[in-house]
């Protein structure tokens, strides 16, 4: 999974096969753009990825701290942003490249291999379970939860975010990413959640004012991404799409469902 003279090959944010752009990735074990994840430092994915790292920021909060579990850490900079504010955290990810670059990019953090569904921690090991649009790829979400359920010390904190979709394939029967199993509206994850946890805050991630703006003038900025490979944008949007940075997104409570994703906290049932 990874390019040639170690950099990232570039494809597009729905995962369909766009023409290969290479971008310098420094890193020992790098990663390739496949459309299942988002990398940092790749201009043309800097929405997605910053859209992420929004997320993170608003749940840094939660792990002030604490021992953290992220389950599903990817290329691991969202374990490492947690790890700024926590005491500790363990990262776990399925694919073997991925677990490989994590742990070689991100000395700060533990990265073990792990199956999500069937998580290698003792019962009550960590304080928060950090699950960031990781859900929405597992084919087996209620045993899952479950899983959380379990690792989780009494009272413990669960922090999920999802795409939102209502909002991320609308009027489809299968996700618009072919990479995702199941995605989930606001009251679908309340109910997946009901069994093991009490949710205390439902919050919707979406555009600040300065994403609205161009959206006025230019329209959607998600479609207009989605239309094409890379290559194919116009000089406008490539220029706004590298300069979108994580203040550019807002998390709230108001209008949920109208919102891209979807940010829950949990507190695992006594």
């Amino acid at each position: 999974m990874t390019g040639p003279t170690g950099q990232r090959v570039g494809s597009s944010p729905d995962g369909s096969p766009g023409a290969a752009q290479l971008v310098p990735d420094n890193s020992p074990d790098p990663l390739v753009l496949t459309g299942e994840r988002t990398l940092p430092g790749i201009a043309h994915e800097n929405y997605w990825f910053r859209r992420h790292e929004a997320a993170y920021r608003a749940l840094l909060p939660f792990v002030q701290g604490a021992s953290v579990l992220e389950a599903g850490c990817g290329e691991g900079y969202g374990a490492a942003a947690l790890r700024e504010r926590a005491r500790s955290v363990l990262a776990v990810d399925y694919d073997v490249p991925a677990a490989t670059h994590a742990r070689a990019t991100y000395p700060e953090i533990d990265v073990v291999r792990g199956d999500l569904q069937r998580l290698p921690l003792a019962d009550g090991a960590v304080e928060v379970v950090s699950n960031l649009q990781v859900i929405e790829h597992l084919w087996d979400q209620p045993a899952f939860i479950a899983e959380c359920a379990r690792v989780l010390r009494p009272a413990g904190t669960l922090l999920i975010t999802t795409p939102n979709r209502i909002t991320f394939s609308p009027g489809r029967d299968t996700p618009l990413n072919p990479f995702h199993t199941r995605e989930l509206s606001a009251a679908e994850l309340a109910e997946l959640l009901d069994r093991d946890f009490i949710v205390t805050r439902m919050m919707g991630l979406g555009h600040g004012p300065r994403l609205r703006r161009w959206e006025r003038r230019h329209g959607s900025v998600m479609d207009a991404q989605l239309a094409g490979p890379p290559e194919t944008w116009s000089p406008a949007l490539r220029s706004f799409v590298a300069g979108v940075s994580a203040d550019d997104f807002m998390v709230s409570a108001a209008d949920v469902d109208a919102s891209l994703d979807l940010v829950a906290v949990a507190y695992r049932r006594p």
